[in-house]
């Protein structure tokens, strides 16, 4: 038979709220009412729109459905029941007539049509392994963790199945280590860390994906990492080896003869680890004093006349002459 996907009849998205879900319905009934709508198959639209309703605003119908979805659109999208499957949601009509519950689909039937099980996951459970869900979590982590590796206890939510067999949300905690070198959006697996599998199937993995807090000195590009380092005029004229904030310690940079501001600096391998391990980018930018000796400005006007053949604005007068 046919499988039906509900999420997709009533348009939400598989983590749509309840509330979600009801407003979809209403919008939809609406416009398939066989009463109101001239559409080509309103009729059948408006049956089929019901019963993924039905199901979804059901939080136990929903759980069993969102199990057998996994595994269940498969052969070209057809679907074939597993073996021995008895529903743990009796069907309760939801406020539809016998004549209209006499209308749902084989696909819902199979499903839902039979009477309650009594224990463990029912003869689904007992006659068919299903892998767990592959969980997903994020963890923040500051710039020096990820630089150093560390461990963290990171919280999320697995489904497993209750006393009777019924899929159930529940938390869980689990203490992590997080390797040196980690990045922005970098995901970690660990193998069998999601939720339990159904009737002995194995169960699914964890991955946690990073999230780096800002940094007040450094900002990440792939393994390397970029900082501005404020320089003298005189230190840039002259040139100078200054000290410099790393992660893994403080560095010595030498800075070049004649250096200019927004020139860039390459300390190799000293950014994130990792094979390779990247760089340690450093962007000058020359600061001035905002205040001067009388000293001071004596000195710079001395430099101003020895300096008269220099111009920085050389560029902008060709630029100019261009234009007009």
């Amino acid at each position: 038979m046919e499988f039906k996907d509900y999420y997709q009849v009533l348009g939400v998205d598989e983590n749509a709220s309840p509330e979600e879900i009801k407003k979809a319905y209403r919008k939809l009934a609406r416009r398939y009412h066989p009463d109101v709508s001239q559409e080509e198959g309103a009729a059948d639209r408006f049956k089929e729109v019901g019963e993924a309703y039905e199901v979804l605003k059901d939080p136990e119908k929903r759980a069993e459905y969102d199990q057998i979805r996994q595994y269940g659109a498969q052969h070209g999208g057809q679907y074939e029941p597993p073996p021995g499957w008895e529903s743990a949601s009796s069907f309760g009509g939801g406020g539809f007539t016998d004549a209209d519950s006499a209308q749902f689909s084989d696909f819902f039937e199979s499903i839902f049509g039979g009477g309650r099980r009594t224990g463990g996951f029912g003869g689904f459970g007992q006659s068919m392994r299903m892998r767990g869900e592959d969980v997903h979590a994020r963890l923040a982590l500051l710039l020096e963790e990820a630089y150093e590796g560390c461990q963290k206890t990171l919280r999320f939510e697995v489904t497993e199945p209750d006393d009777q067999g019924v899929p159930r949300r529940r938390n869980k905690s689990l203490k992590v280590t997080i390797p040196a070198g980690m990045r922005q959006g970098q995901s970690l697996r660990l193998k069998g860390q999601g939720s339990p599998g159904f009737g002995g199937g194995d169960p699914g993995d964890l991955f946690i994906e990073v999230d780096l807090a800002p940094h007040p000195l450094f900002t990440v590009e792939d393994r390397h990492l970029l900082m501005t380092l404020p320089v003298a005029p005189w230190e840039a004229a002259l040139g100078t080896s200054v000290e410099v904030p790393a992660l893994g310690g403080r560095l010595r940079l030498k800075v070049p003869k004649g250096a200019t501001g927004g020139q860039k600096l390459r300390l190799k391998g000293k950014g994130m680890p990792g094979k390779p391990p990247g760089d340690l980018i450093v962007t000058l930018q020359v600061a001035m004093p905002k205040q001067h000796s009388e000293r001071a400005e004596a000195l710079y006007r001395e430099l101003s006349e020895v300096e008269q053949s220099f111009d920085p604005r050389r560029h902008l007068h060709g630029a100019r002459e261009a234009a007009s």
